[in-house]
């Protein structure tokens, strides 16, 4: 390819890659003047003339996000400004488009997002709860604060475990053995490992940076039965050389099973790193794409 042909295929890509910010930028722009309304994918892509495939595509990769969780975020944004401007919960709730409280209570136990950690870092202020039992993979501990689910662990010996627990938590007010409060969660992990549902939903209660809470979303979205590579993970959330920072982040997730990060190998399918031993992970794994056969 002569020069000439190079500077005009570096054009044109250049022109194509305005065009599609432009495209995203209109999307956003329809979101925001929606005033709390949602749009659905489908009459976003419609009003832009374009596929709902290719609009989805192009605004994760320049938003990081999809369109939805773009709406919930302004949406969000809206009802606390309205809080803020001294409205009454009713009122900022209806205010920023949502149907009903339940609505913004669930949004923000499991919009990963999460609930914002209930606790300092380590653990300040924390009271914390927690179980040790039998599981299919060893010993499993369920830790929890009365906002949400804040710790879970695998090994073959219970002081490990509780030690590890204390070790997370070194600040917190209390860390409570108490089976009573913690058996809803007990059970939902349980039920998960012994694959009576393809994921055990809980709501979270920890600390994470943006890039972990987006990583960790990633990882939510993966259905059970089947896996991504880092570097599939990282390219979605338009960063695609950063395989690393996605492993980082599945490495440091404190509740892995809720927000499944076995699920993420190496880009040549080996299984890679897992904090609780490749083997759990290998069983994990095969349990899950047998159930989806």
């Amino acid at each position: 390819m002569d020069i000439e042909r190079a500077k005009k295929a570096v054009k044109a890509k250049t022109n194509a890659g305005e065009r599609q910010i432009a495209l995203v930028r209109e999307a956003c722009a329809m979101i925001d003047e929606s005033e709390g309304e949602r749009m659905t994918l489908a009459e976003i892509a419609g009003a832009l003339d374009v596929s709902p495939w290719h609009l989805q595509r192009l605004f994760k990769r320049t938003m990081g996000v999809s369109p939805r969780d773009y709406n919930d975020a302004r949406r969000s944004a809206a009802f606390r400004e309205q809080l803020k401007q001294g409205e009454s919960i009713a009122q900022a709730t209806y205010g920023a488009g949502y149907g009903s409280s339940s609505r913004v209570y669930e949004r923000a136990e499991r919009l990963l997002g999460m609930t914002p950690a209930s606790y300092a870092k380590g653990g300040k202020g924390a009271e914390i709860a927690y179980d040790v039992v039998a599981s299919p993979l060893g010993r499993l501990l369920v830790a929890a604060t009365a906002k949400g689910l804040c710790f879970l662990s695998l090994g073959n010996d219970d002081d490990a475990l509780i030690a590890e627990l204390e070790q997370e938590f070194p600040k917190a007010e209390s860390i409570t053995r108490d089976r009573h409060s913690i058996a809803q969660s007990v059970a939902v992990v349980i039920d998960f490992l012994e694959g009576k549902t393809p994921n055990a939903e809980l709501p979270l209660d920890v600390q994470a940076t943006a890039f972990q809470r987006r990583v960790w979303q990633e990882l939510i979205a993966i259905p059970c039965g089947e896996t991504r590579s880092y570097s599939e993970i990282a390219e979605s959330l338009g960063v695609p050389k950063g395989q690393r920072a996605v492993g980082r982040a599945c490495a440091t997730n404190p509740v892995s099973l809720v927000i499944p990060c076995h699920r993420a190998l190496r880009e040549n399918g080996e299984l890679g790193g897992y904090r609780w031993g490749l083997d759990r992970k290998a069983v994990l794994l095969t349990k899950e794409a047998e159930r989806a056969e």
